[in-house]
């Protein structure tokens, strides 16, 4: 694949790379099956060898890729029961946190969440996928950040790699960018409204979608799984 991105030569190259590799797995710019070459990634990137395998050392621990010693290291498969784990923890989690910002009324918070909101009704109508996917990852981010549990957002993102492939093939389907506003816009109007109830019920409703059909974006993508 070409490589358009250019590493910051003042930074790190191994995060940088792993930052690269992830996005383009969950995008499924890279899909599963695909061939991840040491050499070849060394070369697109005008680095060594190192930086690249400690990137991919982290993409396997978060079972994004597979290695094989001696052979080579391909995208994994998406797996339907590490993405159930995933949704379990990160529902957990944000049912308190919506509980607890429906009782605050933290007004920077609300302000926070519409702006990404905001954002996420243009790029649904500008068809901007990859920016609709940047809007929705920076309202739930949102939602960590101001409780001061970036740390727990940074755990729960590296166990979400086959939920988020998951939820990148189901994007496409017809509705699916609205339902995900409108989910939204429930969860922002029950904080509003102070209405602790309402809004873990929003929550519940919006992260169970995806898995409520992985079965038939399974069928409909069987390469992936």
């Amino acid at each position: 694949m070409p490589n358009t991105i250019q590493l910051d030569r003042y930074r790190q190259a191994a995060p940088q790379l792993y930052e690269v590799l992830r996005a383009q797995i969950i995008s499924t710019e890279l899909k599963p099956g695909d061939a991840l070459s040491r050499a070849e990634l060394a070369k697109q990137f005008g680095v060594s060898q190192t930086p690249v395998r400690d990137a991919l050392m982290r993409l396997e621990q978060e079972d994004l890729v597979n290695v094989y010693p001696q052979a080579a290291t391909r995208v994994s498969k998406i797996d339907l029961h590490s993405a159930r784990q995933a949704h379990f923890l990160r529902k957990a989690v944000e049912l308190e946190l919506v509980h607890e910002y429906a009782i605050q009324k933290n007004a920077e918070v609300l302000a926070d969440l519409k702006e990404a909101l905001s954002r996420l009704k243009q790029c649904a109508h500008t068809q901007q996928v990859e920016g609709f996917i940047q809007a929705d990852h920076d309202f739930h981010y949102t939602l960590y950040a101001h409780a001061d549990l970036l740390e727990t957002w940074s755990l729960l993102r590296a166990q979400s790699g086959h939920i988020d492939r998951l939820r990148r093939l189901h994007l496409p389907e017809g509705g699916k960018m609205q339902q995900v506003i409108d989910d939204h816009q429930e969860i922002v109007s029950a904080i509003q409204s102070s209405d602790p109830v309402r809004a873990q019920q929003a929550v519940r409703h919006h992260l169970s979608g995806t898995l409520k059909h992985a079965e038939q974006i399974k069928q409909a993508h069987p390469d992936y799984f």
